[in-house]
């Protein structure tokens, strides 16, 4: 008789133990899903840069306008690679294209507060825009240009920038694969920058 008392005794503590665990965990498990939540967020916010590329008037027309300048490549297989790359280096990448100069000049400056540094084509405002060189000055993190075409082997009027003054680095006439570089060298930019 003692025994079986003894066996009931070990089994309603375990039964209370279990169910006092279980409830504990049952309270737990929400806050530290969201501890764990609010960390990797800290984490991806602080420690994933955030970079934009700009592209300007006409590069959506990749691939059906000047092949022998520009190559054969849409500008979704540009979009593709570059994101590609920017996920290979742990970064965060958004690509923006506008015709417009105005709406250019608006994705810089929006860029100030909201990214680690901006690679941009401006394409033939590259060499007629005072306003995007300005709003690109305002942007006091790294800044690269690009160019898929040599500039310097085409038109006279190509051959000057009015952003080339304001920017980090140039990378011109290497095709698309200049983006490619030009994203390598934002990462190595920005991880030296966070030295």
């Amino acid at each position: 008789y003692s025994i079986a008392i003894l066996f009931r005794g070990i089994s309603n503590l375990s039964t209370r133990f279990f169910n006092e665990k279980f409830e504990f965990i049952i309270i737990c498990l929400p806050f530290t899903v969201i501890f764990i939540l609010f960390f990797f967020s800290i984490h991806y916010k602080f420690l994933v840069s955030k970079i934009i590329i700009i592209n300007g008037p006409n590069l959506n027309l990749l691939g059906q306008r000047e092949q022998s300048q520009y190559g054969s490549k849409d500008y979704n297989h540009l979009t593709e690679i570059c994101y590609e790359k920017a996920k290979e280096l742990n970064l965060n990448l958004d690509i923006k294209q506008s015709n417009v100069e105005g709406e250019i000049v608006n994705l810089i400056q929006n860029s100030v507060d909201n990214y680690d540094g901006i690679i941009i084509n401006a394409a033939a405002y590259s060499h007629t825009s005072v306003a995007i060189r300005d709003a690109l000055d305002v942007f006091k993190k790294p800044k690269i240009e690009v160019h898929i075409s040599n500039i310097y082997k085409r038109e006279e009027f190509r051959h000057k920038s009015m952003i080339s003054g304001v920017v980090t680095g140039i990378i011109c006439g290497l095709g698309i694969n200049g983006y490619i570089l030009a994203i390598n060298s934002m990462h190595e930019l920005l991880e030296n920058e966070n030295k």
